[in-house]
């Protein structure tokens, strides 16, 4: 039986920095499943930096509904021989507890023996397979490259490292916003050098860490960021440019002031989005799950407890106040 369903809806537009008041957790009405759906029970959530620009237009996010989001859900009541009572999903309506979802828009999780569920939204999910998209397939990272990572510490940054050095990276460099990321970085996530930007002159931390250069940059930031990268990049370096979070409240520019020099290092951007490149989940799967089992790779996450904090996960995390992935646990 399914006990009583929320959401938390967006009720204004922000105009910078989110707050707390653009936010209201209501009642929703109560949902039946339909033939060939199911009802679900959310058991995870997942808050992520492309959420803000979400809530900048209607076609993204219309006011006074709740927002889209990866979500594992518990299966309460099935009316499609695809899923039984019981099956843990993953589907995209997340800012709720309950939700209504068919197999087309859905997947059953398939629990493994010594791999935790919530790895499943983090280094097994659409975080993991950003890192491993970048890495694999656009700067096609080869034994023994330096590779140059921004957004750390975030859900992104933390798989990169640990994929990176499955795949032989020679040295893993990150940048973070604190001290004590940076010393964790390299105690706990494997990065070889973690940089504090906040510390001084970017381009010189990056030079200090990478004396011989950078052969290809994981970009998470954007802006000053990605400028520095190609500062330190050497001749016919690499960009996987993934996100932009430093842009994403409006504060920074997104073009870096020497985007010329891309053409006189003869360097390669290429962005990417990862619900394009869905096909590699498989291998990612079957590539990280023995190292989850093993201990040798930790899905790494801040987790928050209760569906009331889902808003204060959310703007914690576009902080930079988490370490890995960014959950909410219902």
């Amino acid at each position: 039986m399914a006990g009583p369903m929320r959401e938390i809806q967006l009720i204004g537009r922000p105009d910078g920095v989110p707050t707390a008041d653009l936010f209201e957790s209501v009642q929703s009405p109560t949902l039946e499943p339909r033939p060939g759906t199911v009802l679900v029970e959310n058991v995870l959530l997942s808050v992520d930096p492309y959420m803000r620009q979400l809530m900048d237009a209607d076609e993204w996010w219309p006011l006074n509904t709740p927002g889209e989001g990866r979500a594992l859900g518990r299966v309460l009541q099935s009316e499609t021989p695809a899923y039984a009572v019981g099956d843990i999903v993953f589907h995209r309506q997340g800012w709720r507890t309950h939700a209504v979802v068919t197999p087309d828009e859905s997947r059953r999780i398939d629990e493994a023996p010594g791999v935790p569920l919530s790895a499943h939204l983090g280094i097994l999910g659409g975080t993991g397979l950003s890192a491993y998209v970048g890495l694999k397939r656009i700067l096609n990272l080869q034994p023994g490259e330096t590779l140059l990572v921004s957004a750390a510490a975030g859900g992104v940054g933390t798989a990169a490292a640990r994929i990176a050095k499955l795949l032989g990276a020679g040295r893993v460099i990150g940048t973070t916003g604190s001290d004590e990321k940076a010393k964790h970085l390299v105690a706990e996530v494997g990065f070889d050098a973690a940089i504090n930007y906040r510390r001084g002159d970017l381009v010189e931390q990056l030079a200090a860490a990478a004396p011989d250069g950078v052969d290809a940059y994981l970009d998470n930031v954007g802006g000053e960021h990605l400028a520095a990268a190609i500062d330190v990049l050497k001749q016919n370096g690499r960009i996987a440019w993934c996100g932009a979070v430093s842009t994403y409240n409006h504060q920074a520019d997104v073009a870096p002031r020497n985007l010329f020099d891309i053409v006189d290092k003869e360097l390669r951007l290429e962005g990417f989005l990862v619900r394009n490149h869905l096909d590699l989940r498989p291998e990612l799967i079957d590539f990280l799950t023995p190292h989850l089992r093993s201990g040798a790779v930790t899905s790494d996450e801040t987790v928050v407890e209760g569906f009331e904090h889902l808003v204060d996960a959310f703007l914690a995390m576009l902080r930079g106040e988490n370490v890995g992935k960014m959950l909410v646990r219902l």
